[in-house]
């Protein structure tokens, strides 16, 4: 299987954004478990909450910014185009989870990918069957890539006590 063509656009100002190594790695363990898919082409949109907001919006009626989101490019069947699609992922959405969840940021952005690519193919989550079939899908080829189960949240690091204020008589 060749690799991924990932146009990658960044249309903010940040610093610890997914390199393009690590989405084509990430797609193409997505794509390495759908050997028959011909489309490898796909964007890969990093924004800021008002874009992802705007977008979630005006293309799903909620007016709040998300993690990601996922447009397959529908064309017609009488036309051979091997683009899959766009994906936006919101940058402050996906900081604001990793730090929620104790997750690394770049584990967090790997199942967000990995996430909404698979959108791009077709799989949803929104009647608990297909939910399963796509977790399951993600946690496997998330476990390909050397990251742990997304949907497991880690407990918090230990903090250090004052002990001054965590006792009993204080």
């Amino acid at each position: 299987m060749s690799s991924p063509d990932i146009d990658r656009q960044v249309a903010l100002e940040a610093e610890d954004l997914p390199q393009q190594a690590d989405l084509e790695a990430w797609v193409a363990g997505v794509l390495s478990r759908h050997p028959d898919e011909t489309r490898q082409e796909l964007t890969i949109r990093f924004v800021d909450a008002e874009e992802s907001r705007t977008l979630n919006r005006d293309y799903r009626d909620r007016d709040r910014p998300t993690n990601v989101l996922s447009f397959p490019f529908e064309c017609p069947p009488t036309v051979a185009v091997p683009l899959l699609g766009d994906l936006v992922i919101c940058h402050p959405v996906v900081v604001d989870e990793a730090r929620q969840q104790h997750k690394s940021l770049t584990d967090h952005y790997a199942h967000m990918v990995v996430h909404g690519t698979l959108h791009l193919l077709g799989y949803d989550h929104i009647e608990d069957d297909e939910a399963e079939v796509m977790e399951a899908l993600e946690r496997d080829i998330l476990a390909g890539l050397g990251i742990a189960d997304p949907y497991v949240t880690p407990s918090p690091p230990p903090r250090d006590i004052d002990t001054e204020d965590e006792r009993a008589d204080a």
